[in-house]
């Protein structure tokens, strides 16, 4: 049945390597179940609630994506965007975790209509690559300011603004060791090697005392307190709509260059206009469609994961890969109380190392052409320094489209980045308060 299905035969595969190219998926990217809770925890959201519906979420995705596209990606809450809903969107900007969901919900629709009627494709070729490269390399700055914040590294200063934190404190010298062992673990090719590091922290802080330690296993937690708590009607306060530009914006980025950069390594795609085929546009409504679905279950934007790679490499062709990651997800839920037990120091260390792998985008900058790189740097640096990808965006668009004018190169500047650049200048000009 799974060879007729997935066509397994005809990949080149098996249902062996697909089940261990799934579980090698999962191993690298399960960091997000202890990660994403302790992030969309600060907002008031139940960490309980929030750990369920990253769980069903992650396997809701990757399952739509296995059965549907037959792609072997898994899914889940994404890095960068669960930061920018917790601590720009409710931290910063003052909405409340309900209406962010709103407004994970409306990008979640917005990226399905873009993606059904080809307006996606036009949007992505009209971003200049080195912006892109530079959205990618600016969250991940801003996951590092969070991760340094949090685990005492960075602290505030009212002449510098930051210093340097106490370093030998506890918390800190555990994000300290946590980095270097999953950075030396993953050099190795460890499987797993950020969850690992997480679990390794986690250990040392309960012997140490620093933290509780509530136990490995229990039936799932309620999820009542985040499913179906939405508020889509407050989300549609103008104030949000840069908030939903940027939520799309990025989910189309993301899900867009991980879904071709994986799609490639496995085989399923060639160079060129092929980019349009049905497995692709598949895999982008499967992921539109488990953005929609995880608001309704209470957790910010999933999206397709480049940690897929992994399986890839270890020979997952099919969505029978896909398949393996959502049921080990689902299975996932009974660790609730060890996810209670991982402390805000045991996953910094995970967010700075994502941190310093989204920063090799930075390579792929046109540094040579000041009119793509100022615009570039201008984006990534000013994303950690006002605390938000929103801005960070803001800031690249807009200059980008300004340098080229200036520099009589308006005519290199696609119409879908003067749209982006116009609505930017309406928002800040309109509704600064936002």
């Amino acid at each position: 049945m799974l060879e007729q299905y997935f066509g397994l035969r005809e990949k080149g595969t098996s249902v062996r390597v697909e089940l261990l190219a799934g579980l090698t998926t999962f191993l690298t990217m399960a960091y997000i179940i202890f990660v994403n809770p302790d992030i969309l925890s600060t907002t008031g959201m139940d960490r309980n609630a929030v750990f369920v519906a990253t769980c069903l979420a992650a396997a809701l995705g990757s399952l739509i994506m296995a059965l549907w596209a037959n792609w072997p990606i898994g899914m889940a809450p994404g890095m960068g965007l669960n930061a920018f809903f917790a601590f720009t969107v409710v931290g910063a900007l003052g909405y409340s975790w309900q209406e962010a969901l709103g407004a994970v919900f409306i990008s979640g629709v917005i990226f399905l209509i873009l993606s059904v009627t080809g307006i996606r494709r036009w949007l992505i070729e009209g971003i200049p690559h080195s912006m892109r490269s530079a959205i990618a390399a600016g969250i991940g700055m801003f996951l590092a300011i969070i991760a340094l914040k949090s685990s005492g590294i960075v602290v505030a200063n009212p002449a510098t603004f930051v210093a340097l934190g106490d370093l030998t404190q506890t918390a800190p010298l555990l994000t300290i060791a946590g980095f270097f062992i999953i950075a030396a673990l993953d050099h190795l090719k460890v499987p797993g090697a950020i969850l690992i590091g997480i679990l390794v922290i986690t250990v040392a802080s309960i012997l140490l005392g620093v933290s509780q330690f509530g136990g490995i296993f229990s039936a799932p937690p309620a999820i009542a307190p985040t499913f179906m708590q939405l508020d889509v009607l407050g989300a549609l306060q103008t104030g949000l709509f840069h908030v939903i530009l940027v939520l799309v914006l990025v989910e189309v980025f993301d899900a867009t260059g991980t879904l071709i950069g994986v799609a490639k390594r496995a085989g399923l795609l060639i160079e060129g206009p092929q980019h349009t085929n049905k497995g692709l546009s598949r895999a982008l409504m499967a992921d539109s469609t488990a953005i929609v679905a995880g608001s309704m279950l209470g957790t910010s934007s999933t999206t397709a994961y480049v940690e897929s790679a992994s399986g890839v490499q270890a020979g997952g062709r099919t969505g029978l890969t896909a398949l393996t990651v959502a049921v080990l997800f689902l299975l996932a839920m009974f660790l609730a109380p060890l996810a209670g037990s991982v402390p805000a120091h045991a996953t910094a260390p995970a967010l700075l190392y994502v941190a310093t792998l989204m920063l090799r985008e930075f390579a792929e900058v046109h540094w040579d052409d000041s009119t793509e790189a100022a615009p570039a740097v201008l984006t990534a640096i000013a994303m950690p320094f006002t605390y938000s990808i929103a801005n960070g965006l803001a800031f690249g668009f807009v200059s980008y489209a300004v340098i080229k004018l200036l520099t009589g190169r308006a005519r290199e500047v696609h119409p879908a980045t003067w749209i982006v650049a116009g609505l930017f200048v309406i928002r800040f000009v309109f509704f600064p308060e936002g």
